[in-house]
């Protein structure tokens, strides 16, 4: 969004704060690094790639269906000063996939960073839910994450080369998600799934973890934006008072990038407001 709300219940109106998210980035904490994000042509992704770049890293942003929002990341970035490539890549299929990480070494020589970012969610009463849409959920959200990890990391093992994988969860890794099952399910899986891979290529010197954000102001939440009662009753469960932005989740990928965060693997990091140690169900 623009900016940050000025009081706790004045909301941002724009859809994405591009000078926000590289508001406090550190310069070169990143240089020479190569950064893969999925997703990245609107809300959290874009702005994660922004602020990547904005710290030195040469960002591969990936798209599946907007390309002017690709477009847009790509000139951010180089407005900026900083190195971008755009790839179209649906990381539900395999040779795109491959394609994705080919093209980062094509493009870069490397890869370093990957922030498994891309994400969609399907809402119904678990009783209505169609086959199609579960399938589209945990494609996207978990599938997805999982094969562009193992095509990541086989890179990276080959080349004797340390590296990180962050992946976008969600506080409903944990929090319940009442008609969103298949997405609820999908993060949880993302949780488990970035344990079990810290423990395994820890020691390969590849830190996983995962950023769990909770309400976020981003495309995807429109409909709650312009749902008034909805969205009061859902800032009175946030001892903050506000949603967040896709800046602060971005700065904290920023961290779990750089060296700073180098004895940091196997943990979801919540960036919520408090949501999840208030929430009661409305």
């Amino acid at each position: 969004m623009s900016s940050e709300p000025s009081s706790p219940n004045q909301l941002p109106n724009q859809p994405t704060d591009i000078n926000a998210a590289r508001k406090f980035a550190v310069p070169n904490r990143l240089a020479g690094k190569v950064a893969i994000v999925t997703g990245a042509s609107s809300g959290i992704g874009q702005a994660i790639a922004i602020r990547l770049a904005a710290e030195g890293a040469k960002v591969v942003i990936d798209y599946i269906g907007r390309a002017e929002g690709a477009e847009d990341t790509s000139q951010a970035i180089a407005q900026a000063g900083g190195t971008a490539t755009i790839v179209q890549a649906d990381v539900t299929k395999m040779a795109d996939i491959e394609k994705l990480v080919a093209e980062t070494y094509n493009r870069f020589g490397r890869g370093d960073i990957l922030v498994n970012n891309a994400g969609v969610e399907k809402g119904a009463d678990f009783w209505e839910v169609t086959e199609a849409d579960y399938d589209l959920v945990m494609n996207v959200n978990l599938k997805g994450a999982f094969f562009l990890s193992q095509a990541f990391v086989r890179r990276l093992i080959a080349a004797k080369q340390p590296g990180r994988i962050i992946n976008i969860s969600s506080v409903h890794e944990d929090m319940v998600f009442p008609h969103f099952a298949s997405y609820a399910a999908s993060k949880g899986g993302l949780r488990m799934l970035m344990r079990n891979l810290a423990v395994e290529l820890g020691p390969h010197n590849i830190a996983v973890n995962n950023v769990a954000p909770g309400a976020i102001i981003t495309p995807i939440n429109k409909s709650l934006l312009d749902n008034k009662q909805q969205l009061q009753a859902l800032l009175n469960n946030i001892p903050l008072g506000r949603m967040g932005t896709s800046a602060e989740v971005a700065g904290l990928v920023a961290y779990l990038a750089s060296e700073e965060a180098g004895y940091v693997t196997g943990s979801t990091f919540i960036l919520d407001g408090g949501l999840i140690r208030n929430y009661h169900e409305q």
